[in-house]
């Protein structure tokens, strides 16, 4: 880790002659998908209540009722993984312990060119895009890219302009006032980029369920991350051979 090993594999992945032939330099997406952290809601406790507090009997897992508790993570935090946050994803749905894995992936083979793992926040995703996308925006034609409504932001959108990236994200109709100008959407480069933005799912689905990484088996943000990374570097190896046989 302190060599930064799963990125250096990442990046020796995509460098190769072969596999670089296959890669879009020009359109790219974005999205972030949960990981669950390897930590219990019993480890979710108050900050200043001390570690080994908590109900006596039962052995080393003695039950815990939660009812009528408010939990956040300003008072609470992990015993288990103090890196880990309580999350949840949408209305209604179970708040659990996990991080969450971003990925880029370019257009046209839809490989993973870059990917990280960060505690969770309403911003994290944002801010992860506009840092993974600017080591490809420097260029003199502006590049494209694409992600979901999750992404209509004012000061992302503007991020991507400062750095000369055309912005392909969907319209959150659900908000007052988007922040994609009514023309955008009627491109046809943003409908063609919405589309293909999809097949980073595939990549994520692959990572979760393939390389396990659904539930992580590590602890602390620097050691999941490291899974993740090197998990994306996989992913392009198992789909490059396929994707090198077909190309002419």
């Amino acid at each position: 880790m302190a060599g930064d090993i799963a990125a250096k594999f990442l990046s020796a992945v995509l460098s190769r002659p072969r596999v670089r032939r296959l890669l879009s330099s020009e359109h790219f997406s974005v999205d972030g998908t949960l990981i669950e952290a390897w930590a219990s809601m019993k480890s979710f406790k108050p900050k200043d209540r001390p570690a080994n507090s908590g109900p006596r009997g039962g052995g080393r897992n003695p039950p815990g009722d939660f009812r009528g508790e408010k939990r956040s993570n300003k008072t609470h935090r992990s015993a288990t993984d103090p890196d880990a946050r309580l999350y949840r994803k949408g209305p209604g749905m179970e708040a659990k312990l996990c991080f969450i894995g971003h990925g880029l992936m370019e257009n046209r083979s839809g490989l993973i060119v870059d990917a990280r793992l960060t505690r969770v926040s309403g911003h994290a995703e944002r801010l992860a895009a506009l840092d993974m996308v600017r080591h490809f925006a420097d260029r003199p034609v502006a590049i494209t890219l694409g992600a979901d409504k999750s992404y209509d932001a004012a000061e992302f959108i503007e991020g991507l302009r400062a750095m000369n990236v055309r912005s392909h994200v969907a319209q959150n109709t659900n908000r007052r006032r988007s922040a994609i100008d009514k023309r955008t959407p009627r491109h046809p480069g943003h409908a063609a980029s919405q589309r293909l933005r999809k097949r980073i799912e595939e990549a994520f689905g692959w990572i979760k369920t393939v390389a396990g990484l659904g539930q992580t088996k590590l602890r602390s943000r620097p050691k999941v991350d490291w899974a993740f990374t090197f998990a994306a570097a996989a992913y392009n190896l198992v789909r490059a051979p396929k994707l090198i046989a077909a190309v002419p």
